[in-house]
């Protein structure tokens, strides 16, 4: 007779291989996290805003008069020689253009300032007849005087009326110099505008550039008729730049003057220190990108060492430090979740995870300050997902 045990044995092997399948598709798998360690470390929160940079003092050559503008021959990055170098000449304006009812008007005036140059003149050959006639009458009075036929009275009023003729003369010069600068005038509106081009070296002002420096704008390059205070170009050094950061008003009132700051994302290889020199007492509205008002303040930055290759209106990102810590307690910013008002963190201890509440301090773009709730050394989950859970298995991903 057979043993049953082999059977028994076979039939034992088989359910216990059933169950350990079962338990192991059932098991709690452990989740893959990634995990970051608490340390103490340097850590540094600024503020970072889009900047500009610009020339510090900016010289506009404007026009002092009205007049033709001859082309300018200069070029933006252009150096000048502040007191000699011709920025651009300034020529008088030609006469504008007569249409034909005023040119009938004006002949009119011409031949009327005509006509009384005339009249003058023949008023003056009048009067210096009647000089000429006086002064026969006086020769003969005097001839007459000596022998005593004619009194003392009768010589004086032919002298006085010498006298007034000759001051009648005068007065009929000056008309006659009156008439003609009237007709001088009246031909002179008739002038038209000259259709040759005129001699560049009957120049009537030359704009000498005001400083030493390199040529930032062209504002009016061509030649063009332009009016008394129009700028004609922008001159500054390039070597004394400064930063314009424009900031919220909250963040302002963070900054002071003398705070540190580095220069990031201008093109170079490496950031440019800075410090803020100051900012400015009053704020202006502007509308951000999702058409939000904000009330932004001017910050200004001037540049510890600056570079050649930077030069006016260069965009620019600044990063202004408010407050820096040589060795604090800190945490991935990804490690960190609400719940309701509390920070909290997943710790990873001895394969499972512990739903921790922190105390956070400061807090940057990639740290944060732990002030309670975990010590240096601990491993926590960055980029916790919401199907962890306190006490839950987890393993590290490879």
């Amino acid at each position: 007779m057979k043993s049953p045990w082999p059977r028994r044995i076979l039939y034992g092997g088989i359910v216990i291989a059933i169950t350990g399948a079962a338990w192991w598709a059932v098991r709690e798998q452990p989740a893959q996290v990634d995990v970051a360690t608490v340390a103490d470390g340097p850590m540094t929160v600024t503020i970072r805003e889009e900047g500009m940079t610009r020339v510090r003092d900016i010289f506009a050559v404007s026009t002092p008069i009205a007049g033709r503008l001859s082309r300018t021959v200069l070029s933006e990055g252009d150096r000048v020689e502040g007191g000699k170098t011709i920025v651009a000449a300034i020529h008088a304006l030609d006469p504008p253009l007569i249409d034909r009812r005023t040119e009938a008007e004006l002949i009119a005036a011409r031949d009327a300032a005509r006509s009384g140059v005339g009249i003058a003149e023949s008023e003056l050959r009048r009067v210096e007849t009647d000089l000429a006639l006086a002064k026969e009458d006086l020769a003969r009075a005097l001839k007459l005087f000596d022998p005593g036929i004619i009194s003392e009275s009768a010589l004086e009023r032919a002298t006085n009326e010498v006298e007034r003729q000759e001051a009648a003369v005068e007065a009929a010069r000056a008309t006659v110099g009156f008439r003609q600068a009237e007709l001088a005038s009246a031909e002179a509106r008739l002038l038209q505008p000259d259709a040759e081009i005129p001699d560049p070296s009957h120049c009537c002002i030359n704009l000498l550039a005001p400083v030493d420096g390199t040529v930032l704008t062209i504002h009016a390059r061509s030649e063009q008729a332009i009016a008394a205070g129009a700028v004609v170009a922008e001159i500054g050094d390039t070597s004394k730049l400064e930063i314009v950061v424009d900031l919220l008003s909250a963040d302002a009132v963070r900054i002071a003057p003398g705070t540190p700051a580095s220069i990031v994302e201008w093109g170079g290889e490496a950031d440019l220190p800075a410090t803020v020199r100051r900012i400015d007492p009053a704020a202006f509205t502007k509308v951000s990108a999702l058409g939000i008002e904000e009330q932004r303040v001017n910050g200004i930055l001037d540049f510890a060492k600056g570079d050649p290759r930077l030069g006016h209106g260069f965009r620019v990102v600044a990063e202004l430090e408010i407050w820096r810590c040589e060795s604090c307690l800190q945490i991935p910013v990804s490690a960190l979740y609400r719940a309701g008002l509390d920070w909290k963190v997943f710790k990873l201890e001895d394969g499972r995870l512990a739903e921790t509440s922190v105390a956070i301090g400061r807090m940057n773009d990639e740290t944060a300050e732990v002030l309670s709730g975990l010590s240096s050394g601990d491993r926590v989950v960055v980029h916790p997902s919401d199907t962890l859970a306190d006490g839950a298995a987890a393993e590290v991903r490879n």
